[in-house]
């Protein structure tokens, strides 16, 4: 069963779907918060794997980031990392106060960028027990410049977002580009990722594929290493030597501060993002995790 419900950041209402698999609001069970890839909204990967979670017992939110699907919020369309590390803060405090959630059992699932996200907001004192990543995106300005062309092409993404700051100070206007598309240099995603092109995957009617054009600035200068230091839940981490960026997994896995596991699977990086192989061992792996560390 899905229903609506609302999480509110300041003023921001943040929209959200809770996956629950009772009626009855007097039965207490723990919960997960799941969230997706950067640019992305809850009906894609998201709602997939808390529906997966909620048949297995929990009481599971979705939510879409400030600007992004269903979610108030200005600017639209924009990857603003610190603001979506404060909607996951928003997100686990709300949570943490619901009746029918078991105290103290709040996890937090992520899968791919938000994974560095939920790091740092975990690290900034979110109310989140235990931490699942799933193909984890973590990079600096170091290791993500090789997906855009090195320093040529972030010097030429920084200067888009240069121009575009400079267009929204002068008019209020938020220039887009897309979110994704096969081959466009100014598009968030411009190598070919089927999941974002089929419409029985990832081009979902609430997707609007569309990525505000300084969120370069953000995107490309985010540091989602240096948290994990700052992090002592239990964590496990389920990726492939496929998926994006194995190395900087194994960085951040190491320099936590407290316990973590490593489950090293098969596939490519959109694999785990809908693929029934990656998708089905990815919850087994965060459900026995999950058991485990919110007992």
């Amino acid at each position: 069963m899905t229903t609506p419900f609302q999480f509110f950041h300041g003023d921001t209402p943040l929209a959200v779907h809770v996956h629950r698999d009772v009626d009855n609001l007097t039965e207490r069970q723990p919960a997960v918060i799941v969230t997706g890839s950067w640019l992305t909204v809850k009906e894609q990967m998201a709602d997939l794997y808390a529906a997966r979670l909620a048949d297995r017992g929990y009481t599971v939110f979705t939510f879409d980031f400030a600007g992004f699907g269903a979610s108030g919020g200005t600017p639209r369309h924009a990857e603003l990392p610190a603001r979506k590390i404060e909607d996951i803060i928003a997100a686990a405090r709300t949570v943490s106060t619901l009746s029918y959630v078991r105290p103290g059992a709040v996890a937090y699932l992520a899968v791919c960028a938000s994974a560095q996200y939920a790091l740092r907001a975990i690290a900034r004192g979110a109310p989140i027990a235990s931490f699942a990543s799933v193909a984890g995106w973590y990079h600096d300005a170091e290791s993500v410049a090789p997906f855009y062309g090195g320093e040529q092409g972030v010097a030429m993404r920084l200067a888009r977002a240069a121009e575009a700051f400079e267009h929204f100070q002068r008019t209020g206007e938020v220039r887009t580009v897309p979110a994704y598309e096969n081959g466009n240099d100014r598009a968030g995603m411009s190598f070919e990722l089927p999941y974002y092109a089929e419409p029985g995957r990832g081009a979902v009617p609430t997707w609007a594929n569309e990525m505000a054009e300084f969120s370069w600035a953000y995107w490309l200068t985010f540091d989602g290493l240096s948290a994990a230091a700052e992090v002592s839940v239990p964590t496990l981490f389920v990726h492939s030597e496929d998926a994006v960026l194995p190395d900087n997994l194994r960085r951040v896995a190491s320099t936590l501060a407290g316990p973590s596991e490593v489950v090293w699977a098969e596939g490519t990086q959109i694999d785990f993002y809908d693929q029934e192989q990656q998708v089905a061992m990815s919850v087994d792996a965060a459900d026995q995790h999950f058991r485990r560390t919110l007992s």
